[in-house]
């Protein structure tokens, strides 16, 4: 057998998959979204409904606030982690990634008991205040179950990313008198770039398709995931659900490519 015949007998498995995986439903999709009363207009229909229009801000303001609140905590928390040596450092390590093993579904349940109708947070209120707060089930408590689940991902990619820094060039902005904060942020911050662009990305990405999550909790908020689902289950408006997917993961997509372009490094989002 030849080389090059031997090469394409090892793609064929990886054709078959691609194709038979990710072609055919994606296709499929496509033409369900075209099948509606409107057509390929229907496509639009996320711009110009003001429903679907006011979802789809709600969805891309709530990931870009759990992605910009996730950088901030993962980059200092990361940062110390691995520059750290203490005691409970593999412990808390495996505490703050542990999320990474919980279903949406489980988050949204945690959530609920932290600031639900009977949570923690509402029992505390009640007592001191008089009154109970509950947030679980608006963007508040969306935002917080997001940013519980993309605070594991996006650490890790920062810690593995301040294990690579030259630390020859902190300490040469050092010996040049550059201060603490100085270092950090011409130095530290700039070279971690790729890190955050990439980290970021993937936190996005999977905040704006997040259901388990948002099923659990999304009462008082409509995003484009619960959107999607009712209009296939309850609606059975087939159509609109397969234009909204089409436009979900457009954006998903375009954010995904960018960061890829910007970081240079191969950015896929965590599901």
């Amino acid at each position: 057998m030849s080389h090059k015949s031997f090469l394409w007998l090892c793609l064929l498995p990886l054709a078959v998959m691609t194709t038979a995986f990710f072609l055919l439903p994606m296709a499929r999709l496509v033409v369900t979204g075209a099948e509606g009363p409107q057509g390929l207009a229907g496509y639009l229909a996320i711009l110009t409904e003001p429903r679907y229009r006011a979802t789809l801000i709600n969805t891309v303001v709530l990931a870009a606030a759990t992605t910009i609140v996730t950088l901030a905590i993962s980059t200092v928390a990361g940062m110390f982690l691995q520059r750290h040596r203490f005691p409970g450092r593999a412990v808390l390590i495996a505490m703050l990634t542990f999320p990474l093993a919980f279903p949406g579904v489980v988050v949204g349940f945690l959530i609920i008991l932290l600031a639900g109708r009977q949570g923690l947070i509402g029992d505390l209120s009640n007592r001191v205040f008089g009154e109970k707060i509950v947030f679980a089930y608006s963007i508040y408590g969306l935002f917080l179950g997001y940013l519980y689940f993309s605070i594991p991902r996006v650490i890790l990619t920062i810690m593995a990313a301040v294990q690579k820094l030259d630390v020859g060039l902190e300490e040469a902005a050092r010996s040049l008198g550059a201060g603490p904060w100085a270092v950090q942020r011409d130095v530290v911050l700039p070279a971690l770039r790729p890190a955050f662009v990439a980290s970021g990305a993937i936190a996005f990405a999977t905040a704006m398709g997040a259901f388990g999550t948002a099923f659990t909790l999304a009462t008082n908020i409509d995003v484009l995931p619960m959107l999607i689902y009712t209009e296939f289950t309850l609606a059975a408006n087939f159509s609109t659900a397969a234009a909204l997917s089409v436009g979900l993961g457009i954006i998903a997509w375009a954010i995904l490519a960018v960061a890829r372009s910007f970081s240079g490094a191969t950015v896929a989002a965590a599901g």
